[in-house]
């Protein structure tokens, strides 16, 4: 091969990567507003994602040799679009309807063919869409796997990675779960009144457990997986432009950007965990503070109290202004845990709100509340449990049996990380 045909061939395969590279920040951005439309347009859920990849397919072939369109989500929606009406031609169903569908995309196009559609018609969709993601007809780990993959943009590929499970299992779930809303006939529109806080809850249950599976992982060889909080976060915001009269969508954006706001300083050079208590408070993102802050006080300027996740944002908030772990202000966690427990209550709130105790009035009394769960077995085969009990144990001088609690919480931990600093726990008891 002449030094010119090798010169083409390197143009010819930047040109593809850069178009490769152009396609998934588009899908990644403009993914839910592409697909509410054509969910929209079509009225199927199913077909409407499957129109927007095949409109994908041929902007990986397009792009290349013409150039990324200055407006690329108005390229994908109207491809996707003209899919859908030759698909209704091709089965012999052009009826009026279609008609009209193909006259109003042409107008579109020459009229504003740098407008990828009606700004609020935008914002109505991608609700919409959330709501169909996360309907209660599916299960939790259908309901997360598509929002991760049609409202966050995300590939099987990627959540898979995320979750650490096979690519297969991903793929089945996101099928299983477009089967099962086609069957129910979920519309695609907002709940009516009297289950919108109930689906309400259901989206922001999904975000908090995709943010809590970034924050902890609970298994694999990583302690934190950073670039899921980072989609949670995005999504919550997304959630909170749309609804912004939630107040509790608003907490848990607080929640999720203040937590964040630690995540630098939560592992060491090696990837291992950093407790609390050692962690360089320089290292903090002020900006994630300060955007977590201003989340919690827009819910709060709503005046409808705080919630779940707003209380739980407020003890972040705590954790985010104190200079250090014994600046800390204890005893509004305390009672912020116990007003949680009222509202919410959990066996790992308690479990929490002790570990406020033994910080705010002494290890003993919150072994006392610890000793309690145990004994209810509410919270059997949870490391944190034992893991909690030895660290109290160990500040009450009882170094044989806060080792044994120690090795009880390794031998129970799914994350490789958290099971190593255990175990080392384990063998010293040390911090």
């Amino acid at each position: 091969m002449d030094a010119s045909a090798r010169s083409e061939t390197a143009r010819s395969a930047t040109d593809i990567g850069s178009a490769e590279r152009a396609v998934a920040a588009v899908w990644r951005i403009e993914s839910a507003r592409i697909v509410g439309a054509l969910t929209r347009m079509v009225g199927d859920f199913g077909l409407a994602e499957d129109l927007a990849q095949e409109a994908l397919v041929d902007a990986l072939r397009q792009w290349p040799a013409e150039g990324v369109p200055r407006n690329a989500g108005a390229w994908l929606t109207a491809v996707a679009k003209r899919k859908a009406i030759d698909g209704w031609r091709r089965a012999e169903r052009l009826d009026a309807r279609v008609a009209v569908l193909a006259h109003d995309l042409e107008r579109e196009q020459d009229e504003a063919p740098d407008l990828l559609w009606d700004p609020d018609a935008v914002d109505d969709d991608v609700l919409r869409l959330m709501f169909i993601a996360c309907h209660p007809v599916l299960s939790r780990e259908a309901q997360v796997a598509l929002t991760l993959r049609v409202v966050g943009g995300l590939s099987s590929e990627e959540i898979a990675r995320a979750f650490l499970v096979p690519t297969a299992t991903v793929q089945q779930r996101i099928v299983r779960a477009k089967k099962t809303l086609a069957a129910a006939h979920v519309p695609f529109e907002v709940p009516p009144r009297e289950e919108h806080a109930e689906r309400v809850g259901a989206i922001l249950g999904v975000l908090y457990l995709i943010f809590n599976e970034a924050h902890a992982a609970s298994s694999g060889p990583e302690w934190m997986r950073p670039e899921l909080s980072d989609e949670a976060i995005r999504l919550g915001r997304v959630l909170a432009a749309l609804m912004p009269r939630e107040p509790e969508v608003h907490g848990l954006v607080a929640l999720m950007e203040l937590t964040a706001a630690r995540f630098a300083a939560r592992v060491d050079g090696n990837g291992d965990p950093v407790l609390l208590a050692d962690q360089d408070r320089r290292r903090w993102d002020r900006g994630r503070i300060t955007r977590g802050r201003a989340a919690l006080a827009a819910a709060d300027a709503l005046g409808r109290g705080r919630g779940a996740y707003g209380l739980q944002a407020a003890i972040a908030e705590c954790h985010a202004v104190a200079e250090s772990v014994d600046g800390t202000d204890w005893d509004r966690i305390v009672l912020l845990y116990e007003a949680l427990g009222r509202i919410s209550p959990s066996p790992v709130v308690e479990l929490n709100r002790a570990a406020a105790v033994a910080m705010a009035t002494g290890p003993a009394s919150a072994l006392r509340i610890i000793d309690q769960l145990s004994a209810s077995g509410a919270l059997r085969g949870y490391h944190l449990l034992p893991a909690t009990r030895g660290e109290l144990l160990r500040r009450l001088g009882r170094e044989d049996e806060a080792r044994s609690e120690f090795a009880i919480a390794a031998a129970i931990a799914g994350n490789d990380r958290e099971r190593a600093l255990l175990e080392r726990k384990a063998r010293g008891a040390q911090r």
